[in-house]
């Protein structure tokens, strides 16, 4: 698949097909006698001693779909075979998506899901999942790439039950052949996120790393004044570059000093204070879960906005639960590194800290395919096709991008160069003009950040640059 990345073919059934950032599969699981929960599945890289046990840091149930053998829910159309997991008992998870073997396999078709709520006892409608993702991870051809192909996870809240199905269909486009053909190795992943690694065993809290679980907001002059202190002076950064990280940046220059006056001596002119900013030991990231070692890029130039498309149906206390969801997902059922996202931002304006590496340094995420490098990449939390988001998660892009971006020089409404590292919408070497507060579409035929969050950016542009004093 990565190899049609780049053609105006892929390009095309891309944009036709409304590819979005995060996938969201639904499998239908037939009515039957329940079965058996699968046991909790370890990260790839990981052997299964060193899986947590469900309700500690959290847990994942990967249940094999299998052929429906003719049962299908009455809203099924008649056509080739789908796969899926009857209805069934199984241990509380709040997060679900659906993987395969190949992570180059595409699928053509719809995944459905439908859940069992734990409080009240009733079965959700079928829902959605998203199926294309494959625009989100690391670029072509890098180390880190993904171990399966998967949808987007999707949050449902405390669940004890579950249903899926799996159904091929042919995109009109003649893909998936005449008689369309599902990935091998279909499974339902059902994550449970846990309480968290700080009421986790004792080696998950061991690993979780030291400091505040919140950077504290900062004024401008005192964003200033840590832009220009040391690195280990500067809260959320290693102290002493990591052996194992690749690509190894220096910190970022300050821009131009300027005479400020008493408050603001040789201040930047142009860095937005720094925002609050939930860490991973804010969120309880387990830290045993992703690779060691960090691996950074050059700088800085482009904000890519996503949306996780887990759906909206969370609440702003329940978003770190989503985030480690998201997480383990990312490390355990897709195989990457860690989180992919840089930051994210929740329905209340809030930021949390993503892929674990420092949240003033220039970390290489796995969220743009083809432009990962001297990017990052900022999620809001939820699903905005169709729903608009709050005007806090926007103000919430603006404060973070206004820090980040002025950090590395860079003004929030003007546009810049990236390299494409290869994709469907531009191919691998091309100089790619875009702003420096983009969308996920502007580089990838994606619908993602969705278009009502979209429509948004340029409000987002415009407070950035007004909170970096321009």
């Amino acid at each position: 698949m990565r190899g049609l990345l780049s053609s105006p073919f892929a390009s095309s059934l891309a944009s036709s097909l409304g590819i979005t950032c995060a996938a969201s599969l639904v499998v239908p699981l037939a009515v039957a006698a329940a079965a058996p929960a699968a046991a909790a599945r370890p990260p790839a890289h990981r052997p299964a001693a060193e899986t947590a046990e469900a309700g500690d840091a959290g847990s994942t149930q990967s249940l094999p779909l299998a052929p429906l053998d003719g049962r299908r829910a009455a809203t099924a159309a008649p056509g080739p075979a789908e796969q899926g997991l009857v209805r069934r008992d199984v241990r509380p998870f709040s997060l679900v998506g659906v993987v395969w073997d190949d992570p180059d396999a595409e699928f053509h078709g719809r995944v459905q899901v439908r859940t069992r709520a734990t409080a009240t006892g009733g079965w959700s409608a079928w829902r959605d999942l998203e199926t294309h993702t494959s625009e989100h991870g690391a670029d072509p051809g890098a180390a880190e790439d993904a171990a399966r192909g998967g949808t987007a996870p999707l949050w449902v809240g405390d669940s004890d039950g579950v249903e899926v199905r799996a159904r091929p269909e042919a995109d009109g486009h003649g893909h998936g052949g005449a008689v369309p053909v599902l990935p091998a190795g279909l499974r339902a992943e059902l994550v449970d996120p846990g309480e968290g690694a700080a009421s986790g065993s004792s080696a998950a809290r061991a690993a979780a790393p030291a400091g505040a679980e919140v950077l504290p907001a900062l004024s401008r002059a005192e964003t200033v004044r840590e832009a220009a202190a040391p690195r280990a002076a500067v809260p959320g950064l290693p102290d002493t570059p990591d052996p194992s990280a690749t690509r190894q940046a220096d910190p970022a220059p300050a821009p131009a000093a300027v005479d400020g006056g008493a408050d603001m001596p040789r201040a930047a002119p142009h860095i937005g204070p720094r925002p609050a900013i939930v860490t991973r030991k804010g969120w309880k990231a387990d830290e045993g879960l992703r690779e060691k070692g960090f691996v950074y890029t050059k700088k800085v130039k482009v904000a890519f906005v996503h949306h996780t498309a887990t759906g909206n149906g969370y609440t702003c206390k329940q978003a770190p639960s989503v985030i480690r969801g998201i997480y383990r997902y990312h490390v355990g059922s897709m195989g990457w590194r860690d989180i992919g996202y840089n930051f994210l931002v929740d329905k209340c304006g809030k930021i949390y800290e993503g892929r674990a590496g420092g949240v003033a340094r220039p970390v290489m995420g796995a969220h743009t395919l083809g432009f990962n490098s001297d990017s990052m990449g900022i999620a809001v939390i939820g699903s905005f096709g169709t729903t608009k988001p709050s005007t806090k998660s926007v103000r919430g892009i603006a404060r973070l991008t206004a820090w980040k971006l002025g950090l590395h020089g860079m003004n929030p409404r003007a546009k810049t160069y990236l390299k494409s590292g290869g994709g469907n919408r531009y191919p691998k070497g091309r100089n790619v003009r875009l702003n420096t507060i983009s969308g996920h579409r502007d580089g990838f035929a994606t619908s993602c950040p969705g278009g009502r969050l979209y429509g948004k950016l340029g409000t987002a542009r415009t407070t950035s640059a007004r909170y970096q004093g321009r």
